[in-house]
């Protein structure tokens, strides 16, 4: 298959990706009631306004309660596009915007508009969770320009991604960073001998975060301007965060309500607001808005020399709006020239601000988690592509399994490292304990991961730090939601908090309230099971209020001093489902520092090789349990 061929594959790929998506959302979102909406978890409603106010980049926003005891379960979260709406049948009305913050009750929208909706006061407020196409529209129009590259540095690089030509390494001199350690310094080693392709190969915990931000410090050092990008605004935010404590000067661009707290004043409205130039242009806006209302307050019935006197108010409002226009383009251009690094998420590099901007390297986190497309998004404005991850950690989110099956669902990274030696894999961890570490390292990272100092010389919370407690036999037998069909367990759930009363009771510390817990549940179901069950177990306050539960996608990159695993399958027909994407469940055994608990059913997940493996495994070490040792009331 042909360059043309290949992209033309992909577009179609990338449709189909599209059209699985909006059918979801459509099942969820049209032609429901609101009743029904509200039940899947896609509208609020009754919701009222806590406060309205005009925020960071002259947005509007609104923070929002819910007002009704309703179904905590909902779609909603930070980045998401939603539209605020008026329940009149007679005149309805609403707003778009993007969510900056929301929990089971609280949501915080940054609106569209410097203005808020006139219908505001008006009460019967709502929100739905709306279809973005934009991302697509972006992924789209750039692979179809790649279709058609003939020539040029995206043509060379487009051949080593696609593997038909070799990337090329120049000898370069010893690096050696004193906060680094050797497979760190070799990855620097590697990036700054590239010429085309490096890849940093990093496994949970090995501080690919520290080893990138060093990297890119060096790289600004040489070229004065360089572009960092991620699949996710958390990602890009970390890196801004870490950078930015370095001493570099951020950009960060993106909407200001995809922008943690941390970064916000490395944001391009941050910096036009701290510009030089930023009381002249607020003069001139305030200045176009007084000529423009003194120009409409001319009435109709008027005679020529008011009309005149009209139409001069109102074009010098709309010269001093040119001349604003003007300023504020100029502080921009000066924003990103003065910029040591510009950050953007895949899919913000294609920014207005970015349109003609080139830059010689590119760093690219999260490599592992991008989809194709989005990946070759900032590629197409770079000479040379660094990309770190782990393509045994979370693959990116394909909705349509037909279009994973086709090949959606494999990164560039992924088959960069498996074509090419252009990687270092970082082989030192300083999250896990040894045990905690010893099943992942020998079926993912053949036995090449090591613990760093900090793991053998810190003090053990308990004596066993790994276990898997089998529920087989106990009658812990799953259950499906009818509405949502995601499983649950119960029992299971019942069991877990036992669990986790005994366990607090024998870690060897007295301050366990500072001791952070996570608890994953592969299915929403059973993460919302375990949350109703919290509230009436008995451990102290000051100890729940540090337990988080949730997803495993919601943990990658997070880390816990103790994890639980429910992992709730439990049927006679040894039916596990997406259990069996064994790259989750890395992610999930990986997440602990000190203690990891699995809780499950053997015989059915023994039906798959990887949950008898490590069934056998922990089994084989001392870690594995019944239930039954720890029945009791």
């Amino acid at each position: 298959m042909n360059q043309s061929e290949y992209f033309l594959k992909l577009l179609s790929l990338l449709k189909m990706e599209r059209e699985e998506d909006r059918k979801q959302y459509e099942h969820k979102i049209r032609n429901r009631s609101l009743v029904d909406r509200k039940k899947e978890g896609v509208s609020w409603y009754p919701v009222t306004v806590d406060s309205s106010f005009l925020g960071t980049g002259e947005k509007w926003v609104l923070k929002l309660t819910r007002t009704t005891d309703q179904d905590k379960r909902h779609f909603f979260q930070a980045g998401s596009s939603a539209s605020v709406f008026l329940n009149d049948q007679k005149h309805p009305q609403s707003a778009s915007g993007i969510i900056s913050r929301v929990n089971d009750k609280y949501m915080t929208i940054v609106l569209n508009r410097d203005e808020p909706p006139e219908w505001l006061d008006e009460g019967k407020l709502g929100v739905n969770l709306l279809f973005d196409e934009s991302s697509y529209d972006e992924m789209e129009k750039t692979v179809r320009k790649l279709a058609e590259v003939r020539e040029g540095r995206i043509k060379e690089l487009i051949k080593i991604m696609l593997g038909e030509q070799t990337p090329v390494f120049a000898t370069s001199y010893e690096i050696r960073h004193p906060i680094l350690n050797d497979s760190q310094n070799s990855a620097l080693k590697l990036i700054s001998s590239a010429k085309d392709l490096a890849l940093v190969h990093g496994p949970p915990g090995t501080g690919k975060t520290t080893t990138l931000v060093e990297a890119i410090k060096d790289t600004v050092s040489q070229e004065k301007q360089v572009l960092v990008s991620a699949a996710s605004n958390a990602a890009v935010d970390l890196l801004a965060e870490k950078l930015t404590q370095q001493g570099i000067r951020v950009l960060r661009i993106g909407h200001p309500a995809r922008v943690t707290e941390e970064v916000i004043e490395t944001t391009i409205d941050a910096r036009l607001a701290e510009h030089n130039d930023a009381k002249l242009l607020k003069d001139l806006r305030k200045k176009a808005e007084e000529f423009s209302k003194m120009g409409h307050k001319y009435k109709r019935n008027f005679g020529r020399a008011e009309r005149e006197q009209r139409k001069m108010l109102l074009s010098e409002a709309r010269n001093l709006r040119d001349d604003a226009r003007m300023l504020e383009d100029h502080m921009i251009h000066d924003e990103l020239n003065k910029a040591e690094v510009i950050a953007c998420t895949l899919i913000g590099a294609n920014n207005q601000y970015l349109a003609n901007r080139t830059f010689k390297t590119l760093f690219i986190d999260e490599a592992s988690q991008a989809m194709e497309p989005a990946s070759w998004i900032p590629i197409m404005k770079c000479q040379k592509v660094v990309m770190a991850g782990d393509h045994w950690q979370l693959p990116p989110t394909v909705k349509s399994l037909d279009a994973a099956k086709q090949g959606l669902d494999q990164t560039l990274f992924e088959k960069s490292i498996k074509k090419w030696d252009a990687d270092v894999m970082l082989n030192v961890q300083y999250r896990m304990h040894d045990q905690i570490m010893a099943f992942s390292n020998d079926h993912f990272y053949k036995n090449e991961l090591q613990s760093g100092e900090i793991i053998t010389q810190r003090k053990q919370l308990i004596n066993e730090p790994i276990a898997f407690i089998d529920t087989a036999g106990c009658g812990f037998d799953e259950k499906q939601n009818p509405e949502t069909l995601s499983t649950y367990n119960v029992e299971e759930g019942h069991f877990l908090w036992k669990q986790m009363t005994r366990v607090m009771e024998e870690i060897q510390i007295t301050d366990k309230e500072h001791l952070s817990i996570g608890v994953i549940a592969p299915y929403k179901a059973q993460t919302e099971v375990l949350r109703n069950q919290l509230e009436s177990i008995d451990l102290p306050h000051t100890i729940k209020e540090n337990i988080s539960i949730n997803s495993v996608d919601a943990f990658q990159g997070q880390e816990r001093d103790i994890m639980v695993i429910s992992l709730t399958r439990s049927n006679l027909n040894g039916e596990i489902g997406f259990l069996a994407n064994v790259r989750r469940m890395n992610v999930a055994m990986t997440r602990a520092r000190h203690l990891l608990v699995m809780i499950g059913d053997s015989a059915t997940l023994s039906s798959n090789k990887f949950f008898d493996s490590l069934i056998q495994n922990l089994q084989a070490r001392g870690f594995y349990h019944s239930a039954f040792e720890f029945m009791y009331d």
